[in-house]
């Protein structure tokens, strides 16, 4: 006699991108230790290829996992994993008014939000005639920013480099339009150092503004008893 099934049961979010509702729930105990194992090699790949899976396997409605913005992939991951392990989160941060004590905190999931820039704009004009699109960082990329450390100063600025070019979408004016998929990457990145510093600010400031995941809480240092707040942004922030 085979043993009974046991029940999973589902949920649903709303995508910070578009506002659509979709259905997923907790990942298993099988595929938590994919994820550990994947990210214990510290293999990019490996680790990409194991939230993929999690991903695609744990939400229910027919979404392009690899189409989404990263913003809306860290939301779905965090909330996934919360509903797996636990809605709130015990972490550490550092008291902000001597930069050295830390205190415990606890964060609780569903006050987590993903805060959209009222500035941030995917098209960014460079010189009153050419626009640059812009679209979000692939989901690769969002592994490697969120779980890769470490590199000399120059492996990080040809690091951004790289990612900003893979970010480009397309560049076009009233008459032309010229398409990233049609050039390589090297091109890419060739003329994005063809762009004077206010330009290239300009495209930073993308980055910058990009909608992420925010929590702000008040943390007192017992050592000052001072009290200030303390911003978490982005998904790391949120794994102790």
């Amino acid at each position: 006699m085979p043993l009974p099934k046991i029940a999973t049961p589902t949920y649903e979010l709303v995508l910070p991108s578009t506002g659509k509702k979709i259905k997923y729930r907790p990942f298993l105990v099988k595929e938590e230790k994919v994820l550990v194992l994947a990210l214990e090699s510290e293999d990019v790949k490996q680790i990409t290829n194991a939230i993929k899976a999690i991903l695609k396997d744990c939400i229910s409605t027919r979404i392009k996992i690899d189409n989404l913005p990263t913003f809306d992939i860290e939301y779905l991951f965090l909330n996934i994993r919360a509903k797996s392990v636990g809605e709130a989160l015990d972490l550490v941060v550092t008291c902000p008014d001597d930069n050295e004590t830390t205190v415990p905190v606890k964060v609780y999931i569903d006050e987590i939000e993903v805060l959209q820039d009222e500035d941030h704009t995917t098209d960014i004009s460079l010189d009153g005639n050419l626009t640059l699109r812009m679209k979000y960082p692939s989901l690769e990329q969002f592994i490697e920013n969120n779980f890769e450390y470490g590199g000399s100063e120059v492996s990080q600025i040809e690091q951004s480099f790289d990612v900003i070019a893979s970010c480009i979408d397309m560049v076009f004016d009233k008459e032309d339009s010229w398409a990233a998929s049609d050039c390589t990457h090297k091109e890419l990145v060739d003329w994005l150092g063809s762009l004077n510093s206010s330009q290239f600010k300009e495209v930073e400031k993308f980055f910058e503004t990009m909608p992420k995941l925010t929590h702000t809480l008040k943390v007192t240092n017992p050592n000052t008893k001072v009290e200030s707040e303390v911003t978490l942004e982005g998904l790391t922030s949120f794994f102790d």
